[in-house]
């Protein structure tokens, strides 16, 4: 296959699996195939920009148009979060599963050092990220990390970034910070920056590193992360979930009740 013919089998998939909720434009995509689009990108040297969005983003896309515009200029969107694909089944959006972003992070550290892909590792605080290194080089001897930047810079420091990840080799980029930083970043510089896929992955680099723990998998399953996390940071995090959830409930019951009287009228 020639990169031109890989490039329109990624492109053509994409374009047919792409569908709306709650104005915001989601991939229907397994796992596998979201990994298959990602490899192939990287090993035709084809710009993929990938996001995910869980509740907290849906809620906050509705509140910031330059988070919507974001998120709306990325090639890929996943859903992360259990919320959100009941919400969009409820409304009649077939989804097939969750793909949950760490879980693309850990695949793709996996298929880097298999393949031999270079990662950039930018984002968590330093401590963190060295945490982070030092398992990689445990769980994965193979691999070669491109380079590595904490998260805590200015925004003068961005244009020096950019050019130092640029310029490091790296055939993929992970961004953990949180949003709407990420997304800013990757947005403002997708067209600059060299490495072929690039992704925010959030907190990823905190729970790879150990700084916090993910949920086990029964809870994950449930949907109840957030309940989780919660148990971990009460003080911090109550407010945030409340005011999220509250807010996605009351947006989920209007889709509803519009799907409900538009049937109904068409009857």
């Amino acid at each position: 296959m020639s990169a031109a013919d890989g490039a329109w089998t990624q492109h053509a998939l994409l374009a047919s699996r792409r569908r709306e909720f709650l104005g915001t434009s989601i991939h229907a995509l397994t796992m596998a195939e979201t990994l298959a689009i990602i490899e192939e990108a990287i090993r035709l040297r084809r710009p993929l920009h990938h996001v995910v969005v869980n509740v907290a983003t849906i809620v906050s896309m509705r509140q910031s148009a330059e988070l919507h515009e974001d998120i709306a200029a990325a090639d890929m969107v996943n859903v992360d979060g259990k919320g959100v694909l009941w919400g969009a089944r409820l409304c009649g959006v077939e989804l097939p599963e969750r793909v949950a972003n760490y879980d693309v992070m850990l695949n793709l550290f996996s298929l880097c050092a298999e393949r031999g892909y270079k990662p950039f590792l930018l984002g968590a605080e330093q401590h963190v990220l060295d945490a982070v290194a030092t398992r990689l080089a445990k769980d994965y001897p193979s691999l070669v990390v491109a380079g590595r930047r904490n998260g805590y810079f200015k925004p003068d420091d961005e244009a020096g970034i950019v050019a130092a990840i640029n310029g490091s080799g790296a055939d993929c980029l992970f961004v953990a910070m949180p949003t709407p930083n990420k997304e800013r970043f990757l947005k403002r510089y997708r067209d600059e920056l060299k490495p072929s896929f690039v992704t925010g992955v959030g907190g990823g680099f905190d729970v790879y590193g150990g700084k916090v723990a993910r949920a086990p998998v029964l809870i994950q399953e449930v949907g109840l992360e957030w309940v989780f996390r919660l148990v971990q940071e009460p003080r911090r995090l109550w407010r945030r979930y409340y005011d999220t959830n509250t807010a996605y409930a009351g947006l989920l019951f209007r889709e509803l009740r519009n799907r409900w009287a538009r049937r109904n009228v068409s009857q």
